[in-house]
């Protein structure tokens, strides 16, 4: 690769900061928190640097936990649950907000979900880890970058970057309920000065922790992922690079998760499937067109194969023959997803810095078209629901940062959304939809001195309205609106006892107004599901975290979310929900660990991370019970290339649901409505083995 020889720009920072170019990095032996470059705003910068409530978790972590999928390791952001409801938790919520499933209607996310640039939000099950350099929780509203998916929050993942000398990473691993995974990522120059490339492929297998005793199979949840990455990267010229990622999975896992008594028994003769076929592609290009000017581009494309099923009678023919189930179901969900998106966005760099040489200034243009075209097929209803919901949404944004001193800046930034919805299907419902959203945010932050940044925020979230396709739904209930938040944030980043120590203190405000919470009422054995905006909800609290190198031996890590999350204004069916919490907001969520380092090939980790109980749904009482799981590894370093690592997640079993609901369907005490709850992950514990070189 050429050494640069201007003024490090940019895009120089880019290409040249070890965070993000591997190729660039050099070792540093001082024990210090590192700096980790984060994708936060639309200029590079560290986390402490990023005046926003975040969460990074590195490859590290994500390695030391044995973990496959970012369900397994969103414990230890703040303010951050799932939803499970299929075989892995594939719903996310950030402060109190997100959804929790998807059935027939069309999905339209809280929590964007953005990997390798391309936007996953409504597939959570593509958030497979294996080569994931880093894994960022942004809390609060994003509406300025990522606009109708960031109401909540966005979650970022990125992969391993291609790097210029030859380094390959093989693992291999097995755990308990026949947990196997084998995996390998290579990469280096291909074109000497020119060409970049890596490459990985990574396959997980695992039987799954429910036990089918009318199948006499262990298998029935089982998980069967199969992940490939690609990327290259090209060095067009000093002033041009251009990225070009591909990314394919193929997931078959099975879907068998609930059970008349809450076990980990089930009994159901038609197991469901939760499947998918992802191909994705994107490609980017920095071109530092002047000293004053950077252009970037990027365009993006997916599509995605996705069948989601399950047994909805938890039983078997010959208790239904008997009178004991009054049906007999099953419910098939098919989805085919086309999206495609492209975005041009032109950046000040210093010499193009406006009024008086003191601000930074960001213009952008992005279109996102999203086709979905589903098939809906169940035993209670008489024919198959057929359709496509096609969505556009065109903006334009811009942000200013303007240095009033050295050490003061005021950010102003706006974006401008276009939304446009066509759905259709063959019940002859054929809704189109239009709205212009705004969002954006005003912020003041102040860098007191290299060690302290304090800020505040105040910003405007949106997410657009959609649509409800349940067959016995009022014409009126069709349709819901657009929601909007204003969030005050205030928070302060800093560093102490010569950078071995980082703490972060958040404090928030959401106030959502024409909140979109979906209803789900019984109906015997079945559910009527819409979405409305008959709500208004206030989201407070605060999130602090703390990363501590106490000795050169000793490392300390905590996080501390706290969460008021209640609503104004809900009723369901006459029944007023005003002043409870919002469902999947537990009043408080933490996580304290600590890593040992008793000589340089070994390193002992173990943390405990819980939450408080919280409400399964918005239109029932039912609730989680509070939990606390702890983790631990151990990993031994050998000649610098080898590791093995032995590794428990939930060390002491414990059992804690992660999705729940409240109906009748058990026949045995009259089908009186029961909390129902689809239970975590127990206890795993394993081995993995890396070679590095």
């Amino acid at each position: 690769m050429k050494p640069i020889t201007k003024r490090l720009s940019l895009i120089g920072l880019l290409l040249t900061n070890p965070s993000i170019n591997p190729a660039f990095a050099a070792e540093d032996t001082k024990i210090k928190v590192s700096d980790v470059i984060v994708s936060a705003d639309f200029r590079p910068s560290t986390a402490a640097e990023t005046p926003v409530s975040l969460t990074e978790i590195d490859a590290e972590t994500i390695e030391s936990r044995g973990a496959q999928h970012l369900e397994e390791v969103l414990n230890l952001a703040p303010n951050v649950n799932v939803s499970s409801g299929a075989s892995r938790g594939q719903y996310y919520q950030i402060r109190g907000i997100g959804e929790r499933s998807q059935f027939n209607a069309p999905l339209n996310p809280s929590v964007g979900l953005v990997i390798d640039g391309i936007d996953f939000s409504r597939t959570g099950g593509a958030a497979t880890l294996f080569d994931i350099e880093s894994v960022e929780v942004l809390r609060g509203p994003q509406g300025t970058k990522f606009g109708t998916n960031g109401l909540a929050g966005t979650i970022t993942m990125r992969s391993k970057e291609p790097t210029k000398d030859f380094n390959m990473h093989v693992e291999t691993g097995f755990a308990e309920y026949n947990t196997r995974n084998l995996g390998i990522a290579a990469g280096g120059t291909i074109v000497e000065d020119k060409l970049l490339g890596r490459a990985s492929l990574y396959t997980h297998k695992s039987d799954g922790y429910m036990d089918n005793k009318f199948l006499g199979k262990d298998d029935t949840q089982d998980q069967d992922e199969l992940t490939f990455r690609g990327k290259l990267k090209l060095l067009a010229t000093d002033d041009l690079t251009i990225d070009a990622n591909y990314m394919h999975l193929n997931i078959n896992n099975g879907y068998d998760a609930f059970t008349l008594d809450n076990s980990r028994n089930s009994f159901s003769d038609q197991p469901g499937k939760d499947k998918q076929k992802t191909n994705a592609v994107g490609v980017k290009a920095n071109w530092q067109a002047s000293d004053a000017v950077i252009i970037q581009t990027e365009a993006t494309a997916l599509n995605s194969d996705i069948v989601y099923s399950y047994d909805a009678d938890w039983g078997f023919p010959g208790q239904f023959a008997a009178g004991l189930f009054p049906y007999a179901a099953t419910e098939r969900f098919e989805r085919e997803r086309d999206n495609y998106s492209f975005e041009l966005r032109a950046l000040s760099d210093k010499s193009g810095r406006i009024f008086g040489d003191t601000t930074d200034w960001t213009i952008g243009l992005f279109h996102l078209n999203q086709d979905e075209a589903f098939l809906y097929t169940s035993d209670f209803i008489p024919a198959p629901l057929d359709g496509d919901y096609d969505t556009n949404n065109t903006a334009i944004y811009g942000q200013l940062d303007t240095h009033f001193t050295d050490k003061l800046t005021f950010i102003t930034g706006l974006r401008v959304e276009r939304f446009h919805a066509d759905y259709g299907d063959n019940n002859a419902i054929n809704i189109r939809t239009n709205d212009t959203m705004v969002g954006g945010k005003l912020g003041l932050n102040y860098q007191a001195n290299k060690d302290h940044l304090l800020y505040t925020t105040l910003s405007r979230g949106y997410k657009s309205g959609g649509v409800n396709n349940g067959t016995t739904l009022a014409a009126n209930q069709r349709e819901f609106d657009t929601e909007y938040n204003i969030t005050l944030e205030s928070g302060i980043k800093s560093t102490w006892l010569n950078e071995r120590l980082t703490t972060t203190l958040a404090l928030f405000y959401t106030d959502r107004r024409d909140a979109q919470v979906k209803n789900s009422i019984a109906v015997g054995p079945r559910f009527i599901d819409f979405t409305g905006n008959a709500s208004n909800a206030t989201h407070k609290g605060a999130e602090a975290t703390m990363d501590w190198f106490i000795t050169d031996k000793v490392r300390l890590l905590g996080s501390l979310g706290l969460l008021d999350a209640s609503f104004d204004n809900h009723a369901v069916q006459g029944v007023s929900y005003n002043g409870r919490q919002v469902a999947h907001a537990p009043d408080y969520t933490y996580s304290l660990g600590a890593e040992l380092y008793p000589t340089s090939a070994w390193t002992i980790r173990a943390n405990v991370e819980g939450k408080d109980a919280f409400y399964f749904s918005d239109s029932h009482n039912a609730q989680s019970s509070r939990y606390d799981i702890v983790n631990a590894s151990a990993d031994y370093r050998h000649n610098k290339n080898w590791k093995v690592s032995v590794w428990a997640r939930n060390l002491f079993d414990k059992d804690y649901a992660t999705r729940g609901f409240f109906f009748g369907n058990n026949p045995a005490n009259g089908y009186v409505n029961e909390t129902y709850t689809q239970l975590a992950e127990p206890r795993v514990a394993g081995m993995t083995v890396t070679y590095d070189y």
